[in-house]
């Protein structure tokens, strides 16, 4: 009697099937549009606060999802249906490129020509500091070394470096070149006796 009642557990689903997709189904709607009414900042997990609204949201969402039904075979009919709806978006979209863009939103420009947009900054709700942050995660020293930053619609920030003109890299390479021979010279001049 107690191993029928723990494998019904398990196995007997308590909903309707039917039920059981279309709930996976809502809800991943639902996280589409208010992921991109929210803006690209919140995909982008830019900072703890964005970290911590994206995985209380997946916990919020739980019982919308499975409903009162715990079963093992519940949440498998559910997630397969999230998988399923999910790779059918994706191939959906693919071919319809107007929609991605509606759907994804468009790039952002955060910095043009060395020049920081503060009007962009302050429209995606990112904070000069976070900028830096992920400059740095990037390898980049300084916003000073930044030409452009873009804020791509699935919320990374993408940044193209100053490169110097050959010449000034030619010059650097002269002026340090001869530099070094300084130091050289200076040090055969003190060791004459």
């Amino acid at each position: 009697m107690l191993a029928e009642t723990m494998w019904d557990h398990i196995f007997v689903v308590d909903l309707p099937i039917l039920e059981k997709i279309i709930r996976p189904i809502l809800v991943y709607v639902f996280l589409i549009v208010g992921l991109r009414l929210a803006g690209k900042r919140e995909l982008a997990q830019l900072n703890t606060f964005d970290l911590i609204v994206l995985l209380t949201l997946s916990n919020t969402v739980q019982n919308a999802i499975i409903g009162n039904d715990n079963s093992l075979s519940g949440g498998l009919i559910g997630a397969t249906a999230l998988l399923a709806v999910n790779a059918l978006f994706v191939r959906f979209m693919y071919s319809h490129e107007k929609l991605e863009r509606l759907v994804e939103g468009e790039e952002c420009v955060l910095i043009e020509n060395g020049q920081l947009k503060h009007d962009a900054l302050k429209c995606e709700l990112i904070t000069l500091a976070e900028l830096e942050v992920a400059a740095h995660k990037q390898g980049i020293g300084n916003l000073a070394e930044v030409d452009r930053a873009v804020l791509e619609p699935g919320g990374v920030i993408s940044f193209i470096v100053i490169k110097p003109e050959p010449e000034e890299l030619r010059q650097t390479e002269l002026l340090a070149r001869l530099d070094d021979l300084d130091r050289k010279l200076s040090a055969l001049q003190a060791a004459r006796p």
